[in-house]
């Protein structure tokens, strides 16, 4: 009986050892090259958390996998204009971001965002903005005009790049064309469509991936690019310039966010609160190159990038974020991506 009993424990004691062990993880879905692979490390050292990161290119992306009903991923990491999405879809969980230990560190225009009103789902991770980037050394062009990526002369025709998703391309094309975000006016996206499907004769490639690469290689001239991507292909050497057109550029802040699903949800808010640590998120900042939301954390930031173009937008261009689209108007864009994509 003593060696049944003892054997009863044993088994216990592996089994709760086991589950404590599995606790000890993260699964983070992030965007590509988006989750400095140092950072990971130094979460893993402090805390003794073991994370795995998947990533995904594109908002769409990451919404139609957890519309799906894909388990297994602890954090994401979301624009601003899908939160809302994500929360009235029930996909993401309140985690009382403003009850952590270092939400004092978010700079006042920064907290309590209109698409988290309460704090009370995201918590920040990098800001910046959205437009297009050229090879210097093979375009002539200075990208001074939208029109040089949506109506491109002879020099770029046939090599240019645009994202393969419909997010981001139509709010630049609605800031070319003079038209307000997320339009329930069919006229009004008759004219963006018509753009778009115009502009599909000059493209190489739709790609949300390997911008800097095809850029760098001459596949491309010119391509649609965010603003710290576009920076670390600068960092490489390749003569990449992120361009800031007169008519203005698409805004977007991504924040950290926890599914529904999600098994790990201590760990999950454990890196949230490690994240808005100045230290920290200044890792990341130096790392892709755009903007942070924490007070303290420029102190710990290298001297290139405090000077570099695409982490400084001249004041004189429009930073125009973009906000979360009814359903009539999701619908009119699903249907223009459609058309373009034919």
């Amino acid at each position: 009986m003593k060696r049944i009993l003892s054997t009863i424990a044993v088994a216990i004691w592996a089994l709760s050892a086991g589950m404590a062990q599995a606790a000890e993880e993260l699964f983070i879905y992030n965007w590509t090259e988006y989750t400095p692979p140092e950072l990971v490390a130094k979460f893993e050292a402090e805390t003794g958390i073991k994370v795995t990161v998947d990533t995904y290119d594109s908002n769409e992306t990451l919404l139609a996998k957890l519309q799906a009903g894909a388990t297994g991923y602890d954090l994401v990491v979301p624009s601003q204009n899908f939160v809302p999405i994500f929360v009235s879809e029930g996909l993401i969980q309140k985690v009382n971001v403003s009850g952590m230990s270092n939400f004092k560190n978010i700079e006042e225009r920064w907290r309590n965002p209109a698409w988290d009103p309460q704090q009370e789902y995201s918590s920040p991770w990098q800001w910046g903005t959205t437009s297009f980037s050229y090879n210097s050394e093979n375009y002539s062009g200075k990208g001074e005009s939208l029109k040089e990526f949506f109506e491109p002369n002879e020099e770029a025709s046939g090599r240019v790049s645009a994202f393969q998703t419909p997010d981001e391309v139509v709010n630049l094309a609605n800031i070319y064309l003079g038209l307000p975000f997320c339009s329930e006016d069919p006229r009004e996206m008759k004219k963006v469509q018509d753009l778009l499907v115009a502009q599909k004769q000059h493209i190489v490639a739709y790609n949300s991936e390997t911008m800097s690469d095809m850029l760098a290689s001459g596949e491309a001239v010119i391509t649609n690019h965010w603003s710290g991507f576009s920076r670390l292909g600068r960092l490489t050497g390749a003569p990449i310039v992120y361009a800031y057109p007169k008519e203005g550029v698409v805004g977007w802040y991504d924040s950290l966010v926890v599914p529904t699903s999600a098994k790990n949800v201590d760990n999950a808010r454990k890196f949230m609160d490690f994240m808005m640590d100045p230290v920290n998120m200044a890792m990341l900042t130096v790392n892709q190159g755009y903007g942070d939301s924490i007070i303290g954390s420029s102190a710990y930031y290298t001297e290139e990038l405090k000077s570099a173009p695409e982490v400084n937008p001249p004041a004189d261009v429009p930073v125009v974020f973009a906000t979360t689209c009814s359903p009539k108007a999701q619908s009119l864009i699903d249907k223009v991506w459609t058309k373009v994509m034919q």
